[in-house]
C-alpha cells in the first residue's frame, strides 16, 4: 500500500476516535456541578434520594441527577475537623455551586471559597454569623434560607405552656458559644415573662455536660424542658429525647427529627419546605443568577408534631385541643 495511503487512512481513523471524545468532553464540560456539604453522616437509607425534597424539587425544576446535573457528596459524618477539607475539595472540583446545610459546613465552605456560589440551609441568623451583610443585599457569595425566625423560642414556650398548664418554671438548655444565643436567651426571657413563667437558664459547654445539665433541672424542681436552636443539640438529638423521658420532663424543640426521636412535641419550619426553596435557588444559580442579588428568605411553613407515644411514657395527659393542632401525631 502507498505511504501515502496509508497516512490517509491513519488520519481518517484517529480523527472518528477524535470526534467523539471531543463531543463526550464538551457534554461532560457542560453538565453543571452541584457540591453537597454537610456536618451529618451519610444518609443509610437505599431511597433516601426518591425521598428527598431537595432531589424532588430539583427534578421538577428539570434538572436530573446523572443527566444534565453532576452531584458531589462530601459528608463529614458529625466530625467539625473534617468540613475544611471536604469544602476544599469542592473548591477544587470547581463545582458551580455548594449548597451548605448546617452552620458548620456554611462556614467552611464560606472560607475555602468568596467566589463560587454558596447556598445555605437552615442558618439561623445569616447576619449575626457574618454570612451576609443583610438578608435584602447578600453582598457576596452566600445566599439561600433562613431556617429559623425571632420569637419562636416564644412560640415554643406558649406550645409548652398549653401541654403543661401547671408549669411555672421552665429549664432552658443553650450553648452559649454559637454567636447569637445571647439574642435568643433575651427573646426567650421576654416570651416567658410574658406567658408568666420563669426561665431557668441552663449552659451546656459540651456533651460532657449533657445530663448534668437534666439532673441540675431535676432538682431544681423546673416542670418542662426548652431546648433553644443550635447546631450542637441538632446533633444529639436522641441523646436529649432520651435524658428527657429518664428525668421526666415534658420538652419541647425546634425540629421534627427530636419528635421522631422520642422527644415529646417539636415546633418549627418544615425542614422539606426549605430544601425545596434551597433547590429554587441553585436552579436560578445555574441558570446565571448572582447570589449577591437573590435575597435570603424566610420560613414560610412551620409545623408541630407531637409523639404520643412519649406523652403516655410521661403520664401527660395532652389536651385535645393540642393535639387538633398538631400537623403529625407519633403514635
Amino acid at each position: 500500500m502507498p505511504r501515502c495511503t496509508t497516512r490517509l487512512l491513519l488520519a481518517l481513523t484517529c480523527s472518528l476516535f477524535a470526534v467523539p471524545l471531543a463531543t463526550a468532553a464538551q457534554q461532560s464540560k457542560k453538565m453543571p456541578r452541584v457540591g453537597m456539604l454537610s456536618i451529618v453522616s451519610p444518609p443509610t437509607s437505599p431511597d433516601w434520594k426518591q425521598s428527598s425534597s431537595f432531589l424532588q424539587a430539583l427534578r421538577t425544576l428539570g434538572w436530573l441527577e446523572g443527566q444534565n446535573l453532576a452531584i458531589e457528596y462530601r459528608w463529614a459524618s458529625g466530625r467539625s475537623d473534617r468540613l475544611a477539607t471536604l469544602a476544599a475539595e469542592l473548591v477544587r472540583l470547581n463545582v458551580d455551586v455548594i449548597v451548605a446545610s448546617d452552620t458548620l459546613a456554611i462556614g467552611a465552605a464560606q472560607h475555602a471559597t468568596t467566589t463560587i456560589p454558596i447556598v445555605m440551609l437552615s442558618a439561623p441568623d445569616p447576619v449575626a454569623w457574618g454570612y451576609v451583610a443583610s438578608l435584602a443585599r447578600p453582598g457576596g457569595n452566600i445566599t439561600g434560607v433562613g431556617g429559623l425566625v425571632q420569637e419562636l423560642s416564644g412560640k415554643l414556650l406558649e406550645l409548652l405552656k398549653e401541654a403543661v398548664p401547671q408549669v411555672t418554671q421552665v429549664a432552658v438548655l443553650v450553648h452559649p458559644r454559637q454567636p447569637d444565643s445571647g439574642q435568643l436567651v433575651s427573646e426567650t426571657a421576654g416570651a416567658a415573662r410574658a406567658l408568666g413563667v420563669q426561665p431557668a437558664l441552663l449552659e451546656v459547654q459540651g456533651a460532657s455536660e449533657l445530663e448534668g445539665a437534666f439532673e441540675t433541672a431535676a432538682k431544681e424542681g423546673v416542670g418542662a424542658l426548652l431546648i433553644l436552636p443550635g447546631l450542637f443539640f441538632s446533633l444529639r438529638e436522641r441523646q436529649l429525647a432520651t435524658l428527657a423521658v429518664k428525668y421526666r420532663f415534658p420538652a419541647i424543640y425546634w425540629d421534627r427529627r427530636f419528635a421522631e426521636q422520642g422527644g415529646l412535641m417539636a415546633y418549627g419550619p418544615s425542614m422539606a419546605a426549605l430544601w425545596r426553596r434551597v433547590a429554587a435557588f441553585v436552579d436560578k444559580i445555574l441558570k446565571g443568577a448572582k447570589p449577591a442579588d437573590l435575597p435570603v428568605e424566610q420560613p414560610t411553613k412551620f409545623e408541630l408534631v407531637i409523639n404520643l407515644k412519649t406523652a403516655q411514657a410521661l403520664d401527660l395527659p395532652l389536651p385535645p385541643t393540642l393535639l387538633f393542632l398538631a400537623d403529625e401525631v407519633i403514635r
